[in-house]
Parts: structure tokens; sequence; C-alpha cells
């Protein structure tokens, strides 16, 4: 089964960069995912993403996290 996923055309660019050739967008999320631990994978994409508003995101993250303890 297949899914759609919606993602900035910016994220999109910046896997395009990783994928190699040949491979498909799944199997790049595939490799990524299982080539490295949670953390590093989130270690290794630092600085690929700017953010307009530190406090928007955190305050979003925030509520995000309220709504899940509902």
């Amino acid at each position: 089964m297949s899914k759609t996923i919606t993602i900035k055309n910016s994220v999109y660019n910046e896997l395009k960069g990783y994928k190699k050739e040949n491979e498909s967008f799944s199997e790049l999320l595939d490799r990524l995912i299982n080539s490295q631990s949670k953390k590093d994978i989130l270690k290794s994409l630092r600085g690929s993403i700017e953010f307009e508003s530190k406090e928007k995101i955190l305050k979003e993250i925030e509520e995000k996290r309220w709504e899940k303890r509902d």
C-alpha cells in the first residue's frame, strides 16, 4: 500500500540531493531511516532547514504536545 505525503519544495530539493541515481524516494527514505539512528538523522539535517520564527515553532510544538495528551 502506498501513501501520499506533502512536503515543502525546499525539503523536496534537499531530499533530491540525497537520492541516488535510479533510486525512488521511498527507497531513499527507507535507506535514510534504516542507516542511522533517529538522533543521527536529526543531527545530519541540522542547518538544512531555516526557521522564520523560532518562538513560533516552539509554541506550535508545545501546542501539539498538549493535543496528544488530551
